[in-house]
């Protein structure tokens, strides 16, 4: 069984037991949170799809960890004019456990 949900502007394809990052939630690190933004839920042959949510359907999640990603540079150039510049950015995530799926 599986489902597609939408957080964070991303959709994410996910099944019980999974460890995923997304987009930083405003959550506690251990506690429990519930995606209900679900596009599709999937078991087997069954496979119900949303327009453009699937009503009654969430995804009960556990916040593992809260953290930063990797370092993107980011570096313009203009030739010939003695233009440059560099800049760093590093993205907040959330790691989540996936306990399961309803609906």
């Amino acid at each position: 069984m599986y489902a597609v949900v939408k957080t964070g502007g991303k959709q994410y394809r996910v099944s019980a037991g999974e460890k995923l990052k997304v987009e930083q939630i405003a959550a506690e690190v251990g506690s429990e949170v519930v995606l209900d933004q679900v596009l599709l839920v999937a078991d087997g042959e069954a496979v119900r799809m949303g327009a453009p949510l699937v009503d009654g359907a969430a995804v009960t999640a556990k916040v593992l960890a809260h953290g930063r990603g990797d370092k993107v540079q980011i570096f313009k150039m203009r030739r010939r004019k003695h233009y440059r510049k560099s800049q760093g950015h590093r993205q907040n995530y959330t790691e989540l456990e996936i306990i399961g799926i309803a609906g």
